[in-house]
């Protein structure tokens, strides 16, 4: 009988479906929500503490070493431990430590919770989409995967509700804003017991019972669904016999993503998302703090960010319905070359109209290609290293991460806004030529072994 991989990826899109990626993309919002903030809350105590632009980038840039640990950490662990199990534990360790910080008095405090934050929003990213994409029937896994992407622009969204109607309300508008931020640590509850375990990751460890269970749920929710006929006759079979190990001879972890099969994947992949972080968190982490310096005040610069980032929305909607038509590695190049003509634009803004335009065009193909890339990405790799494959890649990118919020101010101080967005859209430039020598599996069947790779 088929495994629970090909039952999988000949399932309709169903209720069960929804409800995981429902629950998946709850999780990855209130991430966006904590990453959002920060950048309000940076600007309110660049009024209220008075900090400056060094300690400023410092704070956002160490949070970004704790992504780049988590991400790197986080894969590695969902390989062995599961994904929903390290999903759910990352929601509770970044919640934790973001409610804590509303009760911070200096910016030493601040650093070391901001760390820790770092380090679960670091390891949940990789782990969702992973997650995701392994539920994902074939023909529309790419699809689903920008999907849970645009939870990114629900979680931006709210931060940017929040800046505008809590941090800039009062003085301790920024500790209720972290305290609100707290909630991921509630949510992983719902997540521990709610979602099911991968049946790939499950099959990968030779646990063939656990992962038939799971499937059968999902053919069950296809009960009367248009298409559902080859599920339910799967449904019917009995439940698989082998015993034997699924697990590949070879290399495994960390050393498989540079074996012979997978190298030229993990280094244009790499490239990419190390151009794409540094451009897009050396961009939007301080693009409030950016017009306030271009005489707008709090309230207003808040106001505008929430605008420009509305367009994200039409950026995934866009990205989804393309990247199954013209594949993920051609939807991502276009995004990221329109990613880079419109941060040459925003550079030069000068009216109020243009920055919200340029600005409105940066969010729309930046968040695009956000969405295709995440996509992407754990389609590269075989089940048995695809937590790990993506959590160093998305490492690999939080490395730019760290360096862009320190950039950033610098260069402004140097050249201005236009200097900053120039050094943006040559990122994006050159993370669109990275694209060309990545896999594009639009439709295709995720490989489970590095056998499998070898032979692509």
């Amino acid at each position: 009988m088929a495994n629970p991989s090909a039952r999988l990826d000949a399932l309709p899109f169903n209720r069960q479906h929804t409800r995981l990626l429902t629950g998946s993309g709850i999780g990855w919002a209130l991430d966006a929500m904590d990453v959002g903030l920060i950048s309000f809350i940076i600007a309110a105590l660049t009024v209220q503490w008075g900090i400056t632009g060094a300690e400023a980038g410092l704070i956002t840039s160490v949070g970004f070493v704790g992504m780049a640990v988590g991400a790197s950490l986080g894969g590695l662990l969902a390989d062995k431990l599961g994904r929903r199990q390290v999903f759910a534990l990352t929601l509770l360790v970044y919640g934790i430590a973001t409610g804590a910080s509303a009760l911070v008095g200096g910016v030493g405090a601040l650093l070391v919770l901001r760390f820790f934050v770092g380090l679960g929003l670091g390891s949940e990213l990789p782990v969702a989409s992973t997650y995701v994409s392994e539920f994902a029937p074939s023909r529309i896994r790419g699809r689903l995967v920008v999907v849970l992407e645009a939870f990114w622009a629900v979680g931006w969204t709210l931060a940017a509700l929040i800046g505008t109607f809590v941090v800039g309300a009062s003085d301790d508008g920024w500790r209720w804003a972290f305290l609100l931020g707290a909630v991921p640590a509630v949510y992983a509850l719902i997540v521990r017991w709610g979602l099911p375990e991968s049946p790939r990751w499950l099959e990968s460890k030779g646990r063939f019972a656990e992962a038939d269970a799971i499937v059968r749920r999902f053919e069950e929710a296809s009960a009367g669904t248009a298409g559902a006929t080859r599920a339910q006759q799967s449904a019917a079979d009995p439940a698989p016999a082998r015993i034997e190990s699924a697990a590949p001879a070879g290399p495994s972890g960390v050393t498989a993503l540079w074996s012979p099969a997978l190298r030229t994947r993990t280094a244009a992949i790499w490239l990419v998302w190390f151009c794409v972080n540094f451009a897009y968190y050396g961009a939007f982490i301080w693009i409030p703090s950016i017009l306030v310096a271009q005489g707008y005040d709090l309230v207003r610069s808040f106001g505008f960010t929430l605008l420009i980032t509305l367009a994200q929305l039409p950026g995934y909607a866009v990205a989804a319905w393309l990247i199954e038509v013209w594949g993920r590695r051609v939807t991502l190049a276009t995004f990221l070359v329109g990613s880079a003509v419109s941060a040459i634009l925003f550079g030069t803004a000068g009216e109020l109209w243009q920055v919200l335009l340029f600005g409105s065009l940066l969010s729309f193909f930046n968040l695009g290609a956000w969405g295709a890339l995440y996509a992407v990405t754990p389609e590269l790799y075989p089940t048995s290293v695809r937590g790990t494959g993506a959590g160093w890649a998305a490492g690999a990118g939080r490395i730019a991460s760290i360096i862009a919020p320190l950039f950033t101010p610098w260069a402004l101080g140097i050249g201005g806004a236009g200097l900053v967005f120039t050094v943006f859209s040559v990122f994006f430039a050159v993370a669109a030529v990275g694209t060309i020598p990545l896999v594009d599996k639009r439709g295709e069947v995720l490989e489970e072994t590095l056998v499998d790779a070898m032979a692509r």
